[in-house]
């Protein structure tokens, strides 16, 4: 009872604290061939600044995640008259999940918002993540509400995976989870700490804690461009986000060698047997049907280690996960 005593105290000091503290706020955006949202993106941002001009300071951290189009121009010439914006441009396309990990290593907020550059995140929700962060909590998520936005195969496939993650790892994650959320400082310093040589952030804000929150929010229609995620790109996210959190393949991988070794061993246990009886066992064709399955089986196995040995391959030799070849500095908007 003191305990609880004690933390409930400790909660409401740090929510008096918030609430009468002029906060620093980060906004991240990763963006990749969007030249034709970085405008409606950066306008609708300093909307939301100005309607919060008395509560918090702003920053924009764009990370340019080595676009091919003119994204890049659009952003330096955006930065000579937005001061609050500072741009990054990555050396190559490193993903999604780096290229957010370069913004979030150059922010300097109190809180860091992050969300993605194509304007289906809304912008207009950030001063209710704004307010559940001054009520303590260090991490507010977000959950898309699917209402026919996304296809149906989306839907579907979203669904899949975070179930299929959820069970295989000890981080749960629900349907319609996104990187557009907010971080009290202390997470994010957490987040830096990882070296996970393919970030999933989604899991890794999970996995450290902290009080959380989760508001919903409607996906809005992209303003411009099409998806950055194919099928084939998304599959390589989902496998890669399981390898980081979750050993349980490989586990799965013993259960099922053990299981198909046993049936060999009943059925050479029953061939011997016929043997001795004087019968022959015909049918070549059954026999390298087991061989057969029993390879199959050996192969996925050892692709499935093949997954685990590249990441800790990857992991010894020590690359960057992101290279910065161009930037431009700003400062925080109404910063007193």
């Amino acid at each position: 009872m003191k305990q609880a005593a004690a933390n409930e105290e400790n909660r409401q000091r740090l929510v008096d604290q918030r609430q009468t503290a002029r906060p620093r706020v980060s906004v991240v955006a990763p963006v990749y061939n969007e030249q034709g949202n970085i405008r409606p993106l950066i306008s609708a941002l300093q909307e939301v600044f100005q309607r919060l001009a008395d509560e918090a300071d702003f920053e924009i951290v764009l990370v340019d995640d080595g676009s091919a189009d003119s994204t890049w121009a659009e952003v330096v010439a955006v930065a000579a008259d937005v001061l609050e914006l500072k741009a990054l441009r990555l050396s190559r396309n490193f993903g999604h999940q780096n290229a957010l990990l370069a913004g979030l290593f150059n922010t300097e907020g109190d809180v860091v918002i992050t969300m993605d550059g194509d304007l289906q995140h809304p912008p207009e929700l950030i001063p209710e993540l704004l307010a559940n962060w001054r009520l303590g909590y260090d991490v507010v998520n977000t959950e898309r509400v699917d209402i026919g936005e996304n296809s149906l195969f989306k839907r579907k496939s979203s669904h899949f995976f975070y179930h299929v993650f959820s069970r295989l790892t000890e981080v749960r994650l629900t349907q319609g989870t996104s990187d557009f959320r907010l971080m009290d400082k202390k997470v994010l310093n957490s987040l830096l700490m990882f070296n996970d040589v393919r970030m999933f952030f989604r899991g890794a804000v999970a996995w450290v804690g902290f009080s959380t929150l989760t508001v919903p929010y409607r996906l809005q229609p992209r303003h411009s461009g099409t998806t950055k995620y194919p099928l084939k790109r998304m599959l390589g996210f989902a496998g890669s986000a399981i390898v980081s959190f979750s050993t349980v393949p490989l586990k799965i991988g013993i259960f099922i060698g053990f299981l198909t070794s046993l049936l060999a061993f009943a059925e050479l246990s029953w061939v011997i047997a016929q043997y001795f009886r004087g019968i022959t066992v015909p049918g070549w064709a059954s026999t390298l049907g087991i061989v057969s399955l029993l390879f199959g089986v050996l192969f996925i196995l050892l692709g499935t280690m093949g997954l685990y040995v590249s990441r800790i391959h990857e992991a010894l030799q020590g690359r960057p996960r992101f290279l910065i070849s161009e930037s431009t500095s700003g400062r925080f908007l109404n910063d007193r």
